[in-house]
């Protein structure tokens, strides 16, 4: 189970960063500052940041009418959903070792 706990306080800590950036892209829109391009801010969703994204887009307001913006986090975030289900129904053949055996 270590490998477990390992990968979910890493996809915590990826949405915690993500959220995190988008806050920071925010604030930035409206001080005309730098902003963060829209393809990094999907990155970060694609790699493990969907539910930060998500949240932030949510809570914060940010990105929520723009588009193809939505769509695509929308897209990724039911990615992610479908990754996560498929894994989660695995999970008992492959605790059992039955995934893996010769």
């Amino acid at each position: 189970m270590t490998i477990c706990l390992a990968l979910i306080c890493l996809l915590f800590a990826v949405n915690i960063v993500t959220f995190c950036v988008f806050w920071w892209d925010k604030a930035a829109a409206r001080r005309g500052a730098w902003r963060v391009p829209e393809h990094k801010l999907l990155s970060l969703a694609l790699f493990g940041g969907s539910l930060g994204a998500f949240a932030a887009q949510r809570l914060l307001r940010h990105k929520s009418r723009k588009e193809p913006f939505r769509t695509r986090l929308t897209a990724i975030l039911i990615l992610h959903a479908a990754v996560a289900s498929v894994g989660l129904l695995a999970l008992p053949w492959v605790l059992a070792g039955h995934v893996f055996q010769s």
